[in-house]
């Protein structure tokens, strides 16, 4: 069983920065792909931005690409999401996740295998 930790997150003002880091513990093998969604209110959980544990490559979605960047350590157990230019639109809980890659490329938070608590990010006008 794969358990997630997250820390970061807070209230920033438009075009400020944030970074969020996810650490995980438990099996390995399904950490695949660790990442993040985030869920306004009101809204679908939607992807955010993912990285292959085992291999460094990563998707970001359209909405944050060029903005949000996604690392991790040399353990591959923590995961950071750096976040700048945020924009008010960029307001949600943000929640780390673990499962198979095609979970944010096909928007399919279901099939994920682990999920974080979530943390709440604000970005004020």
């Amino acid at each position: 069983q794969v358990h997630l930790v997250e820390s970061g997150g807070g209230s920033v003002q438009t075009g400020g920065s944030l970074r969020l880091t996810c650490t995980a513990s438990g099996y390995s093998a399904t950490r695949r792909y660790m990442g993040w969604f985030r869920q306004a209110p009101g809204k679908e959980r939607e992807p955010v931005a993912a990285i292959s544990t085992g291999y460094g490559s990563t998707y970001a979605s359209g909405a944050v690409a060029g903005r949000f960047t996604i690392s991790q350590d040399n353990t591959k157990d923590t995961v950071y999401l750096q976040m700048n230019n945020l924009e008010p639109e960029d307001t949600a809980m943000y929640y780390c996740a673990a499962g198979p890659g095609t979970s944010w490329t096909t928007r399919d938070a279901n099939s994920l295998d682990a999920w974080g608590r979530g943390l709440q990010v604000t970005v004020s006008s």
